[in-house]
């Protein structure tokens, strides 16, 4: 299979030629600037002088700043001093799209807000990522999990009275891919209108969208939905057995035709003719009795054997992997889903690609996660500042550079 990316001088990407400054931190700002990076984009990332903090962070976040800061470029200005926030204007008056993710009014203060900015260039798109919508609980400080917590995510993943955040950041991640998609929009908006506009991303929306279908259950049935572990679920068979040495695989057939298909491969004749297996509704009510019979019938065989039958068979399957074994998945690596990145430490890894193709190519890594500062003395000097002005700056300790 192909590994091709977008990378085609004839073929342009498609945000080439769209200029971006972000002033974002951790996961949901910046992921707004990857995916608009990766789609080509010139994406510059203001830093502090001393440094994005993710750059520094352990455990769960050691590998934030390069999983959500390739495809940009990096300037180190002190946005303390006033010099510091000329130089960000004299950036942002070159650009299409302002991103930001700190705390309410931060911006305003520093005088880089929407209403402040949009008076200097009216075709200006400004988007900012929060924790809440404006409204009652805009005040809030908000974290992926404080909403997980607060929009019934956490409620639906763990088991009843246990309330469990999922395994990722899924709010930060969507709520920064949002962010991203109302950029584009406003993209669109502004050829048709001229002018630009402010875009709002919020953690805890994008929570409750995530959570849409559970409320839509109990306007469609008047029943609440259960916690995902104890739910009615829709299909006969959909769940994870545990088989030989103790290895685990998820397994499903969630059609009638499936269903026989499953039977004839393991020998369930009897099963497969039982008028209460009959349809898969039958088969959802009869799972207190059914399940038990498929566990101990296939807990002999491996998860290697049951893959191979399964997959013969077309029926769905999945083994239970474990993060770090997706860097040898041999389908991510034959079709270019994972990319060299370059870590922290400077050592090189791999890191997973926007999920999507465009004419069957990847959206690309065009330029590895920055060094601190790496571009500052660039972007300074595009923007007017003679070398003069650039090391009183450093020596001042208004910029930084690599």
């Amino acid at each position: 299979m192909s590994e091709a990316t977008m990378s085609d001088p004839k073929q342009p990407l498609p945000y080439e030629g769209i200029r971006v400054v972000e002033f974002t931190h951790m996961v949901m700002g910046p992921t707004c600037g990857v995916v608009l990076g990766d789609l080509g984009a010139e994406v510059i990332k203001v830093e502090p002088i001393e440094g994005d903090n993710t750059r520094r962070l352990l455990g769960s976040g050691a590998g934030f700043f390069p999983n959500f800061n390739r495809n940009k470029k990096s300037i180190a200005l002190d946005l303390k001093q006033p010099a510091g926030v000329e130089a960000a204007l004299r950036l942002i008056a070159t650009v299409d799209i302002v991103s930001e993710n700190f705390k309410p009014g931060t911006m305003k203060k520093l005088g880089l807000d929407y209403d402040t900015l949009k008076k200097l260039n009216p075709r200006l798109i400004y988007v900012s990522h929060k924790g809440f919508l404006p409204g009652p609980y805009d005040h809030r400080t908000a974290l992926d999990e404080v909403v997980q917590m607060m929009g019934g995510l956490a409620y639906m993943t763990g088991r009843s009275g246990d309330p469990l955040r999922a395994g990722t950041s899924v709010n930060d991640i969507m709520g920064g891919m949002f962010g991203a998609i109302g950029a584009m929009a406003a993209l669109r908006q502004r050829e048709l209108t001229g002018v630009g506009c402010e875009v709002q991303s919020a953690l805890f929306e994008n929570n409750v969208f995530l959570v849409g279908q559970h409320m839509m259950q109990f306007a469609a049935t008047g029943k609440a939905a259960d916690p995902m572990p104890s739910r009615i679920s829709a299909w006969g068979v959909y769940d994870v057995f545990t088989v030989k040495d103790g290895e685990q695989i998820f397994l499903a057939a969630v059609s009638d035709k499936q269903w026989a298909i499953f039977c004839k491969a393991f020998g369930l004749e009897e099963m497969m003719a039982d008028p209460r297996l009959k349809t898969n509704n039958d088969r959802v009510m009869a799972r207190e009795w059914m399940m038990p019979i498929l566990r101990l019938h296939l807990a002999d065989r491996s998860a290697a054997e049951l893959s191979a039958v399964f997959e013969a068979n077309e029926l769905p399957f999945a083994p239970i992997t474990r993060p770090e074994a997706l860097f040898d998945d041999p389908h991510l690596n034959a079709t270019g889903g994972l990319a060299p990145i370059r870590m922290n430490d400077g050592s090189m890894s791999k890191t997973p690609l926007l999920p999507f193709t465009m004419g069957g190519k990847r959206a690309g890594i065009r330029l590895q996660p920055p060094l601190l500062g790496e571009h500052t003395d660039a972007l300074l000097t595009e923007v007017g500042y003679s070398d003069e002005e650039i090391a009183a700056l450093r020596h001042n300790k208004v910029a930084y550079g690599a």
